[in-house]
């Protein structure tokens, strides 16, 4: 019998894609959920290759961020995401130009 392939696996393997990993991140956003958005940046974080692939000023800044959103919840982004809505505007993530 063949072997399933988890869910978490082809999300990874998704992920690896920077298209994909901009519309997964766009769509957390707009969720608004601080530990949902936790859990999607660990995720695009595994699929680049892990955190440890990154500088030490990114990793920091990763878990900054990672402790507010988990820890503290994230006000501010909620402020954010309710002023930009009545502006008639959203958050919005592509990938960058190389």
């Amino acid at each position: 019998m063949p072997k399933s392939t988890s869910y978490h696996e082809i999300l990874i393997e998704d992920l690896k894609d920077s298209l994909e990993a901009a519309s997964y991140i766009e769509v957390v956003l707009e969720e608004g959920d601080p530990i949902i958005l936790s859990k999607a940046l660990k995720n695009i974080i595994e699929a680049q290759g892990g955190i440890d692939r990154f500088s030490s000023q990114v990793q920091q800044c990763y878990e900054k961020l990672d402790h507010i959103l988990l820890e503290k919840g994230n006000i501010e982004f909620s402020y954010l995401s309710t002023l930009l809505d009545a502006l008639g505007l959203q958050f919005a993530v592509k990938v960058k130009s190389a």
